[in-house]
């Protein structure tokens, strides 16, 4: 194992850790986020997304990793959500989440595990179909949020952390 590897598994560990300490694995959150009932999950999501958003940039711009943007294809991305929420609704664990239920013993996640596979192995068969139909579908390059604006990242992250504190705020003032 090279120092990269090491850091994914350290920092694997960590974060399903904190998903197990967040009671983020039980089935009623995972259910309780789907019907909009409890918003536990989401603010554990964000968060991590608010925080990398920080760290990643941060890095970047010390020149200790290099950014790798995927292209915003609509096609893609419309169909490849309609999918996970499916999977997500029919299992009730999203797949970081099943991975977590599965090293807390809950072994119905397996089925989840093996949909993943199967999933994988599907769409690296339709990979040549979907290349020339749906992965063109709105195509609009390599393009991050600052980019499409025009601006620094600098001025859209803390835009973003003052949504995520406003959304927390609310979310804890409804009690969900």
């Amino acid at each position: 194992m090279d120092k990269l590897q090491i850091y994914g598994l350290v920092t694997g560990i960590l974060f399903g850790v904190l998903l197990q300490r967040a009671r983020v694995l039980r089935f009623e959150k995972q259910i309780g986020a789907l019907l909009l009932r409890d918003m536990t999950i989401v603010k554990f999501m964000f968060s991590a997304i608010l925080v990398g958003m920080v760290g990643i940039y941060a890095l970047h711009d010390l020149g200790v990793v290099k950014l790798s943007i995927k292209p915003l294809i609509l096609g893609g991305n419309i169909g490849g959500g309609l999918l996970f929420g499916f999977g997500w609704a029919l299992l009730g664990f999203c797949p970081g989440t099943a991975g977590g239920a599965i090293g807390e013993g809950r072994w119905h996640a397996l089925w989840g595990l093996a949909g993943m596979i199967a999933g994988a192995a599907l769409y690296a068969e339709l990979y040549p179909f979907m290349k020339r139909t749906v992965l063109t579908w709105g195509d609009y390059g390599k393009i991050t949020i600052p980019q499409a604006l025009g601006v620094s990242h600098w001025l859209v992250i803390p835009a973003f952390i003052l949504a995520g504190l406003g959304l927390f705020w609310f979310l804890e003032k409804m009690k969900v």
